[in-house]
């Protein structure tokens, strides 16, 4: 039986994150821990997130966790969700800066106070459903229609221009990264979790993802 362990470094939807798994994949034991030694015997991990990156980053430095995402992304399916993206990347505006785990080269930013989109404002957080375009042909899509929808709460994003990491593009006033992979892993700025049909297909393509052997 495959197991699935999702970081518990105290940020996060772990119980959410927990229960789509289990509805989509029940032949998996699902753990949501802060045992490194769980974590590294797992066949694949999750990193979820939600909050502010400072804070995401400090309690990931404090128990441990950056090393550990560091060794484990590496011969194993590996999922960042939503802040977890943004903590691969190299560094965040956030907080008045912010170095990430540095998995991925691209730079986190704001969206801004004075978003618009066809002369009209929008809001920020970007929060709702919007559409995904695939960039990139991907285990991770399979199934999954390209410009489907899905759920989005955030006020920070990773850039799409020159993202050579991009798995899959949204707008919102500027074309952002909803997605990125590379190797063994695959990270969402959106929350399959909270994403139906299309996000539930998502969480089901990891569970059965061998990575990049």
């Amino acid at each position: 039986m495959k197991t699935v362990a999702i970081i518990d470094y105290g940020m996060g939807n772990l119980h959410s994150a927990r229960k789509a798994v289990e509805h989509v994949a029940p032949d998996c034991t699902v753990l949501v821990t802060d045992d490194a030694a769980k974590i590294r015997e797992a066949d694949r991990v999750i990193l979820p997130g939600v909050g502010a990156i400072r804070d995401c980053m400090a309690e990931m430095h404090r128990l441990g966790v950056v090393e550990l995402v560091k060794e484990v992304s590496q011969d194993r399916p590996f999922l960042g969700i939503c802040v977890g993206m943004q903590a691969l990347m190299a560094r965040s505006e956030e907080n008045g800066g912010v170095e990430g785990i540095g998995l991925f080269p691209s730079e986190v930013r704001y969206f801004g106070d004075n978003l618009t989109e066809n002369g009209e404002r929008l809001k920020v957080p970007h929060m709702g459903w919007n559409q995904v375009y695939h960039t990139v042909d991907h285990p991770l899509w399979h199934n999954i229609p390209d410009g489907d929808r899905f759920y989005f709460v955030h006020s920070y994003y990773a850039e799409a221009e020159g993202n050579a990491d991009m798995a899959g593009r949204t707008r919102y006033g500027v074309d952002l990264a909803a997605a990125v992979a590379k190797d063994n892993i695959f990270a969402a700025q959106f929350h399959p979790e909270k994403s139906a049909r299309a996000g539930l297909q998502l969480l089901e393509n990891f569970t059965n993802w061998t990575g990049k052997s």
